[in-house]
């Protein structure tokens, strides 16, 4: 199975690819859409930017499904008001391209990729190198990126096993429709 892993962020978008077999782990390709050369107060330009990016990304690396951070409210509200909308143009270039996409916190994250919930930006790059056997670290936007698919590779898995012994038969989104608002049975 590919992943697409994504950081969103409205000026530098990270981004990571990584091939799943069993228990193997596999490097693909990652990087960035950035922004920052455009004026902040072209929103809907920064956004067609990202949109496009992730869209090219997707169609030269063909994943099978994406996973991207899920943004908290940060002290500034506009800034949490203008990430969220580079997430919605992220998520929707993925929808359109009928892609399943899974959400985690930096949380799930950094507890996924380093065993502790609150790693720092080095220890990510550090894990996410280890994990991946890179020569070099990756930027931190990348690993970030390669960090929520690595966690989508772990908890993917654990969805499923929970799902099959549920009687869902690994059906992981029964299992997230299920639990969502709370068990339902």
């Amino acid at each position: 199975m590919r992943i697409l892993g994504i950081d969103p962020g409205l000026r530098i978008t990270g981004f990571g690819v990584v091939d799943v077999d069993g228990a193997d782990l596999r490097y693909v390709a990652s990087g960035t859409i950035s922004t920052n050369s455009m004026a902040t107060r072209a929103l809907p330009t920064r956004l067609k930017v990202l949109f496009d990016g992730i869209g090219e990304v997707v169609q030269r690396y063909q994943p099978d499904c994406a996973s991207l951070e899920i943004v908290f409210v940060n002290v500034n509200p506009q800034s949490t008001l203008l990430l969220g909308q580079a997430r919605g143009a992220l998520i929707a270039a993925l929808v359109s391209a009928n892609l399943p996409v899974a959400e985690y916190t930096a949380l799930q994250m950094k507890q996924a990729v380093v065993g502790y919930g609150r790693a720092d930006k080095t220890q990510i790059q550090e894990m996410v190198r280890r994990l991946l056997t890179l020569s070099g670290l990756p930027g931190t936007d990348a690993a970030d990126a390669l960090g929520m698919a690595i966690t989508h590779a772990h908890a993917g898995k654990a969805m499923a096993r929970i799902a099959q012994a549920d009687g869902l038969g690994g059906n992981a989104s029964a299992l997230l429709g299920k639990y969502k608002d709370g068990r339902r049975r």
